[in-house]
């Protein structure tokens, strides 16, 4: 997909950890195709891309230091760690979730602060998941986490630990990220499975909220973010209209044209997920203020726009 709708472009420099992943792939497309250098902190393999410089992890902090001293960069985003939706949650599983997130961001706090130049703007990845799970509450970019679940917890002692850089030039941001909906990955592909074999249906209660954003409205939002110094401290990355989980299964089967008739009952989700499978049966109702106010314009604000755009290109 060629994501071109600025017109006016100020040119710059950033560095992202986790760049090769579902988000970090759609943001590293997006800032190449508007004329920005990107620098990807990775784990794989190194590969020449026009626009992108990828820079593996080093087995010491202090490799990364040197090879990002002298670089001028305008802004960083840190995305990497393990990923959270793959895999049951054991013990060892929760260990490389939480300490693959504290140690990714402590050694990008080293690098930063071993710059000559620091950027701009630090923006810290997070998850909605740090509010908790709740049926009736309504959680802005300020409310306090009800710790009520793993990935709250996660998130908690994740943001905590990016707030111990001390840089009081830098403006920094933690995006809180919703269900992130495309085609190619991300919840959505794997929502649109069981249609695609006629057995979608309602999901446990099916009253569950779910709070959502169209791909390209993320990466403009962090766009639109690195763009506005007013910007700082906790920022909900979620379009303005969360819907239910059954209305999302209900409008998936309209579009495909597959009927949503077999349940995927609670107790079932729990024998083959485990504790993960409180992302799919709880909830919650997240609303972007922060950003609304700060004059970001959604271009996918109400769900029934958004698939039509996905389902267009699946």
């Amino acid at each position: 997909m060629i994501w071109r709708e600025r017109t006016e472009v100020t040119f710059v420099n950033i560095l992202i950890s986790g760049g090769t992943g579902f988000i970090g792939e759609a943001l590293v497309r997006y800032f190449v195709q508007h004329g920005h250098t990107v620098f990807v902190l990775t784990r794989g393999e190194t590969r020449k891309e026009a626009g992108v410089q990828y820079v593996q992890w080093m087995k010491e902090s202090a490799g990364e230091i040197a090879y990002f001293r002298n670089v001028q960069l305008n802004a960083c985003i840190n995305l990497a760690g393990d990923p959270i939706h793959e895999g049951r949650w054991t013990p060892e599983k929760k260990e490389r979730i939480l300490t693959s997130r504290i140690e990714a961001t402590r050694r990008m706090i080293k690098i930063v602060q071993g710059m000559k130049h620091k950027p701009d703007i630090f923006i810290q990845g997070s998850a909605i998941g740090y509010y908790g799970y709740s049926k009736q509450s309504t959680f802005t970019d300020e409310s306090l986490p009800l710790l009520n679940s793993f990935p709250s917890e996660v998130c908690e002692i994740w943001e905590n630990t990016f707030l111990m850089l001390n840089e009081p030039s830098i403006r920094k941001v933690t995006a809180r990220i919703g269900i992130v909906l495309d085609h190619h990955g991300g919840a959505l592909q794997k929502m649109l499975t069981p249609y695609q074999y006629f057995v979608g249906g309602r999901v446990a209660s099916g009253e569950q909220w779910l709070s959502w954003i169209h791909l390209y409205d993320l990466v403009r939002m962090f766009h639109h973010i690195i763009d506005t110094p007013s910007i700082a401290g906790p920022v909900n990355i979620t379009a303005p209209n969360p819907v239910k989980m059954d209305e999302l299964g209900r409008k998936v089967s309209q579009k495909l044209q597959r009927p949503h008739w077999l349940p995927a009952n609670e107790w079932i989700l729990r024998l083959m997920f485990g504790e993960m499978s409180e992302f799919i049966i709880e909830g919650q109702y997240v609303l972007p203020d922060k950003a609304r106010k700060n004059g970001f314009t959604f271009l996918y604000p109400q769900l029934e726009n958004a698939l039509t755009e996905i389902l267009s290109r699946s």
